[in-house]
């Protein structure tokens, strides 16, 4: 079993790599709920800065995916599936402009999903 705690749909994972194509290296960052909402933001890499108070969950399509520690307390049984949907998302998040925005979907892990998770990193990658 491959546990993470981070995945992406397909649909997804091709935005991603239109994105890389015109912006370079990108990074996530799932917001806590203020100006945008809960939506999974994404930037080009370094844009945002991540410290100590940030966890890195993995990587989706390559590019680093990270949650402020305090909201990832909360989420920590939940797997989180980065998803694309028509729209309009978060006013700082790439791919507004080309009128879609990424969503996230969650699930509870399994407890054998769960026993298998690795440790979430802090801060830059």
């Amino acid at each position: 079993m491959d546990a993470s705690r981070v995945s992406a749909t397909e649909a997804a994972l091709q935005l991603i790599r239109q994105l890389v194509a015109r912006h370079g290296p990108l990074m996530f960052h799932q917001s806590g709920g203020c100006c945008d909402g809960s939506s999974p933001m994404c930037y080009t890499r370094g844009e945002l800065m991540v410290g100590d108070q940030d966890v890195l969950l993995g990587q989706i399509g390559e590019q680093p995916f990270y949650m402020s520690a305090a909201q990832f307390e909360y989420w920590r049984h939940t797997h989180l599936i980065i998803d694309v949907v028509p729209g309009r998302g978060g006013m700082f998040s790439l791919e507004g402009p080309l009128g879609m925005r990424f969503l996230t979907r969650s699930r509870l892990y399994t407890p054998e999903e769960e026993a298998e998770l690795p440790p979430v990193g802090h801060g830059a990658a």
